[in-house]
């Protein structure tokens, strides 16, 4: 493990694998650089990419300097970047790759850019996701579990009485545990509009990913993000869904994107 010091002296954790070209990999929701997906992603990518895989702020061993705002998450970014070398390729999954787009319309020194799924709602008949207020008035009230449920009933779309199952798992704490960081996520998505005037200043090439087998709402999002971007190109993953991936097929398509 690693630490690299954020704009705000923040100390962002890392871990870093194998050689060649820098790839920085930008969890979303509940994900540390522990997550399975990402670890074995990592490894897939590590013959041909040095990758890095970082705790975002208030996750894992990296620290959380309040007041929280988007801005400084850019700025943890960025700060992976520069430890990269100054310039890296970037993959995003879910509110992590609307993280990493919202840092390349920031001008971050990302040379190309691939997201999975990132969670925008197209549906203008449905109300906006949970507002970072929502669910960090629930933190600061200790109502954990509830923030939790929130997060995932009115922003994920998991059906209530899976997650009433739920609280009694072993996991449970664990996921309660980063339940103020999906305020940070709430921040990131905004309500869950594209802000298609910032992205379709990104002036790099992008990569957006999609499962066959995903909700119609992302594959939408999806959709609707590819075409609001100016160089972006939308490809699917074969049986693939949101939070159910496979690293390997999802390493085979980063790696012949970022190569390219």
């Amino acid at each position: 493990m690693n630490h690299v010091k954020s704009a705000d002296g923040t100390p962002i954790a890392f871990d870093r694998s194998g050689s060649g070209p820098a790839v920085v990999l930008v969890g979303g929701g509940f994900a540390d650089r522990h997550d399975p997906i990402f670890t074995a992603l990592a490894e897939a990518l590590a013959p041909r990419f040095t990758v890095f895989n970082y705790d975002r702020r208030g996750r894992g061993d990296s620290g959380d300097t309040m007041p929280y705002a988007v801005q400084r998450e850019i700025e943890d970014l960025r700060a992976v970047i520069d430890e990269a070398g100054g310039r890296a390729v970037v993959f995003g999954g879910s509110s992590g790759g609307a993280l990493a787009l919202e840092a390349a319309a920031e001008g971050v020194a990302i040379s190309r850019l691939a997201v999975f799924e990132p969670p925008y709602v197209t549906d203008e008949s449905r109300p906006p996701l949970p507002s970072e207020k929502e669910i960090g008035s629930l933190v600061k009230e200790g109502r954990r579990g509830d923030a939790v449920e929130l997060f995932m009933t009115k922003g994920a779309d998991v059906p209530a009485e899976m997650l009433a199952g739920l609280r009694g798992e072993p996991f449970w704490p664990g996921v309660e545990a980063v339940a103020h960081t999906l305020a940070y996520e709430a921040a990131i998505m905004d309500g869950g509009r594209i802000p298609a005037q910032r992205f379709a200043a990104i002036g790099i090439p992008i990569l957006v990913l999609a499962g066959t087998q995903t909700s119609a709402r992302m594959s939408d999002a999806a959709q609707a993000v590819a075409d609001v971007l100016p160089d972006a190109r939308l490809q699917a993953l074969e049986g693939q869904a949101h939070g159910q991936l496979d690293p390997a097929d999802l390493a085979s398509a980063l790696s012949a994107f970022f190569a390219a």
